[in-house]
């Protein structure tokens, strides 16, 4: 039996946009709160831009080789803000805000329709819920599900920033069974992308594996074998998930 349904955040909870301008704008916005902790940048908010999506791009690929998080400091000096020489003692006091920025205002964010009611209805069926999530800040989900008005519904919230550890490691969801004492049989997780969420998923063992339709993260999948790779259920609303659990459990 399913006793606890657990979620990714960005492109399950929420989906994201980058509109034109999106990044230029958050590249400005960078450069004003890097100035207010008294550190300038040679550079302009263009060159900014570019310098911070390409290192942003290399960060994201070694970690899928390691399935390791590093420290806010580390992040930003080695990879984000590289070309710029700035060290990690120096970062180390306000790295973890600019992480929060980055994860909060660098992409347009929308909550995903029927969030709040799919909560609910979980809720009332008796199921626990929490959140696995892969993100460099440590306060930014918590965050989000306050906004969202759901944090009250999350048992537990483990993320990579927390534990340095990423999806689709099997040990991130190991630490989740721990927190909730639940074994994976009694475990559903949701999410949207293969090579995170379903691989971790199954490498973890959990009962069951819900994929939410995302089609902007199709370039994060490529190379992996959709049919080879298929979750137990595809959806395309949180709302489907009360019913699928249901079925589950009057198995």
């Amino acid at each position: 039996m399913i006793r606890a349904v657990l979620f990714d955040l960005g492109g399950t909870l929420h989906t994201s946009s980058s509109p034109p301008g999106r990044e230029l704008w958050f590249a400005r916005r960078l450069l004003e709160r890097l100035e207010d902790y008294g550190i300038s940048l040679e550079a302009s908010p263009e060159a900014l831009a570019a310098s911070l999506s390409r290192n942003a791009e290399i960060y994201k690929q070694e970690t899928q080789l390691t399935l390791r998080e590093l420290p806010a400091p580390e992040i930003w000096s080695r990879y984000y803000l590289r070309d710029y020489g700035i060290s990690q003692d120096l970062l180390a006091p306000f790295a973890e805000e600019l992480s929060f920025l980055y994860d909060y205002e660098r992409v347009r964010v929308m909550r995903r329709p029927h969030l709040a009611e799919t909560m609910e209805a979980l809720h009332r069926m008796g199921i626990r819920m929490g959140v696995i999530s892969n993100i460099i800040s440590t306060s930014v989900v918590p965050h989000f599900l306050r906004e969202y008005g759901i944090a009250g519904y999350m048992e537990t919230v483990v993320t990579s920033s927390e534990t340095g550890i990423r999806k689709p490691s099997p040990d991130i969801f190991r630490i989740a069974e721990r927190e909730m004492n639940l074994p994976p049989e009694e475990l559903a997780y949701v999410g949207d992308t293969i090579s995170r969420d379903v691989l971790g998923t199954r490498a973890a063992g959990w009962k069951c594996m819900i994929q939410i339709s995302n089609p902007s993260i199709a370039h994060r999948d490529v190379g992996l074998d959709p049919e080879a790779n298929r979750p137990d259920y595809q959806i395309h609303d949180l709302s489907e998930i009360p019913a699928i659990i249901a079925r589950e459990n009057s198995r």
